[in-house]
Protein backbone atom coordinates (compact mmCIF):
# COMPACT_ATOMS: atom_id res chain seq x y z
CA UNK A 1 0.00 0.00 0.00
CA UNK A 2 1.61 3.59 -0.85
CA UNK A 3 1.49 6.24 1.30
CA UNK A 4 1.81 10.12 0.54
CA UNK A 5 2.99 13.26 2.74
CA UNK A 6 0.38 15.49 1.34
CA UNK A 7 -2.23 16.48 3.23
CA UNK A 8 -5.34 14.90 1.31
CA UNK A 9 -8.57 17.98 0.62
CA UNK A 10 -12.11 16.82 1.98
CA UNK A 11 -14.80 18.73 0.34
CA UNK A 12 -18.36 18.30 1.40
CA UNK A 13 -19.99 20.17 -1.64
CA UNK A 14 -19.71 20.71 -5.54
CA UNK A 15 -21.13 23.89 -5.31
CA UNK A 16 -18.30 27.40 -6.12
CA UNK A 17 -15.66 25.29 -5.62
CA UNK A 18 -12.31 27.38 -6.09
CA UNK A 19 -10.11 25.87 -9.53
CA UNK A 20 -7.63 23.86 -7.77
CA UNK A 21 -10.41 21.47 -5.98
CA UNK A 22 -12.21 21.37 -9.98
CA UNK A 23 -10.57 19.40 -12.82
CA UNK A 24 -9.66 16.40 -10.98
CA UNK A 25 -9.53 12.40 -11.73
CA UNK A 26 -12.04 10.60 -10.17
CA UNK A 27 -13.00 7.50 -8.83
CA UNK A 28 -16.42 7.03 -8.04
CA UNK A 29 -18.10 4.63 -5.75
CA UNK A 30 -19.19 4.10 -2.29
CA UNK A 31 -16.17 2.25 -1.19
CA UNK A 32 -17.39 0.94 1.87
CA UNK A 33 -13.97 -1.08 3.66
CA UNK A 34 -11.74 0.50 0.67
CA UNK A 35 -10.89 -2.95 -0.43
CA UNK A 36 -8.37 -4.47 -2.57
CA UNK A 37 -10.49 -4.47 -5.34
CA UNK A 38 -11.70 -0.99 -4.54
CA UNK A 39 -7.76 0.02 -4.71
CA UNK A 40 -7.15 -0.80 -8.40
CA UNK A 41 -10.12 1.68 -9.51
CA UNK A 42 -8.88 4.49 -6.67
CA UNK A 43 -4.99 3.45 -7.97
CA UNK A 44 -5.75 4.01 -11.40
CA UNK A 45 -7.35 7.42 -11.14
CA UNK A 46 -4.49 8.32 -9.59
CA UNK A 47 -2.49 7.17 -12.34
CA UNK A 48 -4.17 8.81 -14.84
CA UNK A 49 -4.55 11.85 -12.63
CA UNK A 50 -0.66 12.02 -12.75
CA UNK A 51 -0.28 11.27 -16.66
CA UNK A 52 -2.75 14.77 -16.92
CA UNK A 53 -0.76 16.12 -14.69
CA UNK A 54 -3.86 17.38 -12.19
CA UNK A 55 -5.41 16.01 -8.74
CA UNK A 56 -7.06 12.75 -8.41
CA UNK A 57 -10.09 12.22 -6.32
CA UNK A 58 -12.12 9.93 -4.75
CA UNK A 59 -15.95 10.70 -4.55
CA UNK A 60 -18.19 9.06 -1.99
CA UNK A 61 -21.50 9.74 -0.69
CA UNK A 62 -22.39 10.73 3.55
CA UNK A 63 -23.88 8.84 5.11
CA UNK A 64 -24.12 5.73 2.85
CA UNK A 65 -27.41 5.89 0.82
CA UNK A 66 -29.06 2.54 2.80
CA UNK A 67 -28.92 5.13 5.53
CA UNK A 68 -31.54 6.92 4.42
CA UNK A 69 -33.59 4.84 2.50
CA UNK A 70 -33.53 2.26 5.10
CA UNK A 71 -33.18 4.44 8.39
CA UNK A 72 -33.79 1.68 10.46
CA UNK A 73 -31.54 -0.49 9.55
CA UNK A 74 -28.39 -1.94 11.95
CA UNK A 75 -25.07 -0.67 11.11
CA UNK A 76 -23.47 -2.27 8.37
CA UNK A 77 -21.00 -0.27 7.11
CA UNK A 78 -17.02 -1.10 7.60
CA UNK A 79 -15.79 2.04 6.98
CA UNK A 80 -17.89 5.57 8.07
CA UNK A 81 -16.50 8.58 6.30
CA UNK A 82 -13.55 9.72 8.86
CA UNK A 83 -12.11 6.42 8.30
CA UNK A 84 -12.75 6.38 4.79
CA UNK A 85 -10.69 9.51 4.45
CA UNK A 86 -7.77 8.34 6.17
CA UNK A 87 -7.71 5.19 3.81
CA UNK A 88 -8.12 7.33 0.65
CA UNK A 89 -5.43 9.34 1.84
CA UNK A 90 -3.12 6.54 2.88
CA UNK A 91 -3.72 5.29 -0.83
CA UNK A 92 -1.96 8.73 -2.25
CA UNK A 93 -6.17 10.59 -3.39
CA UNK A 94 -5.17 14.20 -3.35
CA UNK A 95 -8.95 15.20 -2.88
CA UNK A 96 -11.99 13.16 -1.28
CA UNK A 97 -15.48 14.85 -2.09
CA UNK A 98 -17.66 13.27 0.52
CA UNK A 99 -20.87 14.74 -0.98
CA UNK A 100 -23.97 14.89 1.55
CA UNK A 101 -26.46 12.29 0.75
CA UNK A 102 -29.67 13.99 0.96
CA UNK A 103 -33.51 13.65 -0.01
CA UNK A 104 -32.69 16.02 -1.99
CA UNK A 105 -29.08 14.63 -3.44
CA UNK A 106 -31.16 11.24 -4.10
CA UNK A 107 -33.97 12.81 -5.90
CA UNK A 108 -31.08 13.25 -9.02
CA UNK A 109 -31.53 10.76 -12.20
CA UNK A 110 -28.50 9.81 -13.48
CA UNK A 111 -27.93 12.30 -16.32
CA UNK A 112 -28.42 14.98 -14.10
CA UNK A 113 -25.66 14.18 -11.44
CA UNK A 114 -23.46 14.07 -14.60
CA UNK A 115 -24.27 16.75 -16.11
CA UNK A 116 -24.93 19.25 -12.62
CA UNK A 117 -22.33 17.73 -9.79
CA UNK A 118 -19.56 16.03 -12.12
CA UNK A 119 -19.27 18.56 -15.00
CA UNK A 120 -20.88 21.66 -13.99
CA UNK A 121 -19.72 21.41 -10.28
CA UNK A 122 -16.51 19.76 -10.61
CA UNK A 123 -15.21 20.12 -14.23
CA UNK A 124 -14.23 16.56 -13.95
CA UNK A 125 -12.01 15.06 -16.58
CA UNK A 126 -12.34 12.13 -16.13
CA UNK A 127 -14.19 9.43 -14.40
CA UNK A 128 -13.06 6.19 -13.36
CA UNK A 129 -15.07 3.48 -11.78
CA UNK A 130 -15.93 -0.02 -11.75
CA UNK A 131 -17.27 -2.14 -14.08
CA UNK A 132 -20.91 -2.48 -11.59
CA UNK A 133 -21.21 0.70 -10.59
CA UNK A 134 -24.70 2.18 -10.59
CA UNK A 135 -26.31 5.87 -9.80
CA UNK A 136 -29.14 8.16 -9.75
CA UNK A 137 -32.52 7.61 -8.65
CA UNK A 138 -33.62 4.86 -8.59
CA UNK A 139 -29.75 3.77 -9.44
CA UNK A 140 -30.86 3.72 -13.15
CA UNK A 141 -27.11 5.49 -14.12
CA UNK A 142 -24.58 3.08 -15.09
CA UNK A 143 -21.19 3.11 -16.84
CA UNK A 144 -22.69 3.01 -20.29
CA UNK A 145 -24.62 6.32 -19.17
CA UNK A 146 -20.87 7.67 -18.19
CA UNK A 147 -19.32 7.21 -21.28
CA UNK A 148 -22.07 8.45 -23.43
CA UNK A 149 -22.18 11.37 -21.58
CA UNK A 150 -18.47 11.81 -21.26
CA UNK A 151 -18.30 11.68 -25.21
CA UNK A 152 -20.68 14.51 -25.03
CA UNK A 153 -19.24 17.03 -22.18
CA UNK A 154 -15.89 16.03 -22.94
CA UNK A 155 -14.47 13.78 -20.29
CA UNK A 156 -12.73 10.79 -19.82
CA UNK A 157 -13.73 7.42 -18.69
CA UNK A 158 -12.23 3.98 -17.87
CA UNK A 159 -13.97 1.44 -16.39
CA UNK A 160 -12.28 -1.74 -14.39
CA UNK A 161 -12.93 -5.16 -14.34
CA UNK A 162 -13.93 -7.11 -11.88
CA UNK A 163 -10.71 -7.85 -9.71
CA UNK A 164 -10.07 -11.24 -8.53
CA UNK A 165 -9.00 -12.73 -5.29
CA UNK A 166 -7.38 -16.15 -4.12
CA UNK A 167 -8.91 -19.25 -5.61
CA UNK A 168 -10.85 -16.55 -8.68
CA UNK A 169 -13.43 -15.07 -6.07
CA UNK A 170 -14.22 -11.47 -6.72
CA UNK A 171 -13.35 -8.73 -4.01
CA UNK A 172 -16.87 -8.11 -2.24
CA UNK A 173 -18.27 -5.96 0.78
CA UNK A 174 -20.31 -8.15 1.01
CA UNK A 175 -18.26 -10.85 1.59
CA UNK A 176 -16.19 -9.12 3.81
CA UNK A 177 -19.02 -7.64 5.83
CA UNK A 178 -19.76 -11.91 5.91
CA UNK A 179 -16.19 -12.62 7.58
CA UNK A 180 -16.27 -10.21 9.78
CA UNK A 181 -19.88 -10.52 11.46
CA UNK A 182 -18.71 -13.97 11.66
CA UNK A 183 -15.50 -13.66 13.59
CA UNK A 184 -13.47 -14.33 10.71
CA UNK A 185 -10.69 -11.27 10.94
CA UNK A 186 -8.28 -12.56 9.52
CA UNK A 187 -9.78 -13.45 6.19
CA UNK A 188 -11.41 -9.73 5.92
CA UNK A 189 -8.05 -8.31 6.40
CA UNK A 190 -6.89 -10.62 3.06
CA UNK A 191 -9.55 -9.38 1.60
CA UNK A 192 -9.25 -5.52 2.73
CA UNK A 193 -4.96 -5.46 2.23
CA UNK A 194 -5.15 -4.49 5.90
CA UNK A 195 -6.14 -5.20 9.01
CA UNK A 196 -10.05 -4.37 9.79
CA UNK A 197 -10.71 -1.52 12.63
CA UNK A 198 -13.44 0.02 14.51
CA UNK A 199 -12.54 3.68 15.51
CA UNK A 200 -14.53 5.17 18.76
CA UNK A 201 -14.77 7.80 21.30
CA UNK A 202 -13.45 6.23 25.04
CA UNK A 203 -16.72 6.24 27.24
CA UNK A 204 -17.19 5.85 30.98
CA UNK A 205 -18.01 2.44 31.53
CA UNK A 206 -18.91 0.64 35.17
CA UNK A 207 -15.41 0.47 36.15
CA UNK A 208 -16.41 -3.58 36.65
CA UNK A 209 -12.96 -4.27 34.80
CA UNK A 210 -10.72 -2.11 37.38
CA UNK A 211 -12.24 -4.15 39.70
CA UNK A 212 -10.83 -7.47 38.89
CA UNK A 213 -7.56 -5.97 38.11
CA UNK A 214 -7.71 -5.93 34.21
CA UNK A 215 -9.04 -1.84 33.05
CA UNK A 216 -11.03 -1.74 30.34
CA UNK A 217 -11.41 1.10 27.33
CA UNK A 218 -15.20 1.22 26.50
CA UNK A 219 -14.77 2.29 22.75
CA UNK A 220 -17.89 3.72 20.91
CA UNK A 221 -18.46 1.99 18.25
CA UNK A 222 -21.15 4.47 16.18
CA UNK A 223 -21.72 2.86 13.12
CA UNK A 224 -19.77 0.45 12.27
CA UNK A 225 -20.88 -2.81 11.63
CA UNK A 226 -20.51 -5.22 14.78
CA UNK A 227 -18.02 -8.42 14.50
CA UNK A 228 -19.06 -11.83 15.60
CA UNK A 229 -19.46 -11.01 19.24
CA UNK A 230 -16.86 -12.25 21.71
CA UNK A 231 -12.89 -11.87 22.27
CA UNK A 232 -10.61 -11.48 20.15
CA UNK A 233 -6.55 -10.40 20.15
CA UNK A 234 -6.38 -7.03 18.67
CA UNK A 235 -3.85 -4.11 18.17
CA UNK A 236 -5.25 -0.72 20.14
CA UNK A 237 -4.13 2.81 18.16
CA UNK A 238 -3.45 5.57 20.82
CA UNK A 239 -3.64 9.06 19.59
CA UNK A 240 -0.27 11.24 20.50
CA UNK A 241 -0.07 14.48 18.57
CA UNK A 242 -0.35 13.66 15.27
CA UNK A 243 0.90 9.87 15.59
CA UNK A 244 -0.86 7.12 16.60
CA UNK A 245 0.73 4.06 18.73
CA UNK A 246 -0.18 0.82 18.68
CA UNK A 247 -0.18 -1.75 21.77
CA UNK A 248 -1.06 -5.34 22.08
CA UNK A 249 -4.61 -5.83 23.76
CA UNK A 250 -7.41 -7.88 24.25
CA UNK A 251 -11.06 -6.62 23.43
CA UNK A 252 -14.50 -8.17 24.33
CA UNK A 253 -16.94 -7.49 21.91
CA UNK A 254 -20.51 -8.24 23.31
CA UNK A 255 -23.98 -7.85 25.67
CA UNK A 256 -21.93 -8.47 28.95
CA UNK A 257 -24.35 -11.28 29.61
CA UNK A 258 -22.81 -11.36 33.06
CA UNK A 259 -24.09 -8.44 34.06
CA UNK A 260 -27.12 -8.20 32.09
CA UNK A 261 -25.81 -5.50 30.23
CA UNK A 262 -27.85 -3.42 27.41
CA UNK A 263 -26.19 -2.87 23.72
CA UNK A 264 -23.23 -4.03 21.98
CA UNK A 265 -19.83 -3.23 24.33
CA UNK A 266 -16.66 -3.05 22.38
CA UNK A 267 -13.95 -3.29 25.62
CA UNK A 268 -10.08 -3.50 25.15
CA UNK A 269 -7.71 -4.15 27.60
CA UNK A 270 -4.30 -3.21 26.87
CA UNK A 271 -1.30 -4.98 27.95
CA UNK A 272 1.36 -2.76 30.10
CA UNK A 273 -0.60 0.50 29.58
CA UNK A 274 -1.93 2.50 32.58
CA UNK A 275 -2.60 6.23 31.06
CA UNK A 276 -6.26 7.51 31.09
CA UNK A 277 -8.09 7.17 27.55
CA UNK A 278 -11.21 8.93 28.48
CA UNK A 279 -12.16 11.25 25.86
CA UNK A 280 -9.50 9.66 23.36
CA UNK A 281 -10.42 8.31 19.88
CA UNK A 282 -8.82 4.70 19.47
CA UNK A 283 -8.57 2.33 17.22
CA UNK A 284 -8.90 -1.48 17.52
CA UNK A 285 -7.21 -3.59 14.65
CA UNK A 286 -9.06 -6.97 14.83
CA UNK A 287 -6.38 -9.77 14.47
CA UNK A 288 -7.75 -13.53 15.81
CA UNK A 289 -11.04 -14.49 17.07
CA UNK A 290 -10.49 -16.27 20.50
CA UNK A 291 -13.61 -17.77 21.93
CA UNK A 292 -17.16 -16.34 22.09
CA UNK A 293 -19.02 -14.88 24.51
CA UNK A 294 -19.28 -16.35 27.63
CA UNK A 295 -21.43 -15.72 31.13
CA UNK A 296 -20.18 -16.56 34.10
CA UNK A 297 -21.13 -17.16 37.56
CA UNK A 298 -18.98 -14.31 38.95
CA UNK A 299 -15.79 -12.32 39.64
CA UNK A 300 -13.38 -15.09 40.22
CA UNK A 301 -13.85 -17.42 37.27
CA UNK A 302 -14.34 -14.21 34.80
CA UNK A 303 -10.97 -13.18 36.04
CA UNK A 304 -9.91 -16.48 35.68
CA UNK A 305 -11.02 -16.69 32.24
CA UNK A 306 -9.49 -12.79 31.14
CA UNK A 307 -6.42 -14.50 32.35
CA UNK A 308 -6.46 -16.94 29.86
CA UNK A 309 -8.09 -14.89 27.37
CA UNK A 310 -5.28 -12.16 27.52
CA UNK A 311 -2.10 -15.37 27.59
CA UNK A 312 -4.00 -16.25 24.45
CA UNK A 313 -3.71 -12.65 23.08
CA UNK A 314 -0.11 -11.76 23.91
CA UNK A 315 1.03 -15.63 21.76
CA UNK A 316 -1.09 -14.49 18.98
CA UNK A 317 0.15 -10.78 18.80
CA UNK A 318 4.02 -12.27 19.83
CA UNK A 319 4.06 -15.06 17.35
CA UNK A 320 5.84 -14.65 13.87
CA UNK A 321 3.89 -13.25 11.64
CA UNK A 322 3.69 -14.44 7.71
CA UNK A 323 4.60 -12.06 5.48
CA UNK A 324 0.96 -10.90 4.65
CA UNK A 325 -1.11 -7.82 5.97
CA UNK A 326 -2.04 -9.23 9.24
CA UNK A 327 1.31 -8.49 10.70
CA UNK A 328 1.28 -5.20 12.23
CA UNK A 329 4.93 -4.31 10.56
CA UNK A 330 3.65 -5.18 7.08
CA UNK A 331 1.27 -2.28 6.69
CA UNK A 332 3.17 1.19 7.66
CA UNK A 333 1.02 2.78 10.12
CA UNK A 334 1.78 0.75 12.44
CA UNK A 335 5.62 1.90 12.14
CA UNK A 336 5.41 3.56 15.41
CA UNK A 337 4.04 1.00 17.52
CA UNK A 338 5.36 0.41 20.55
Amino acid sequence: MSTTSAIMRIIRTYFDLPEEDRGAVIALGNFDGVHCGHQVVIGKAIAIAKTLETSSAAMTFDPHPRRLFQPNTTPFEMTPSGAKSRQLELLGTDIHYAIPFDGGFSSLDGKTFIENVLVEGLRVRHIVAGYNFVFGKGRKGNVSLLKECGKEHGFGVTIVSAVQAGGGKTYSSTVIRGHIQEGRPRQAAELLGRLWEIEGEVMTGDQRGRQIGFPTANVDPGLYVMPALGVYAVWVGVPKGTDTFWHKAVVNVGLRPTFNGEGVTVEAHLFDFDDDLYGKILRVAFVEFIRPEMKFDGFESIKAQITTDCLKAQEILDAPAPDDITSPNKNSEFGNQR
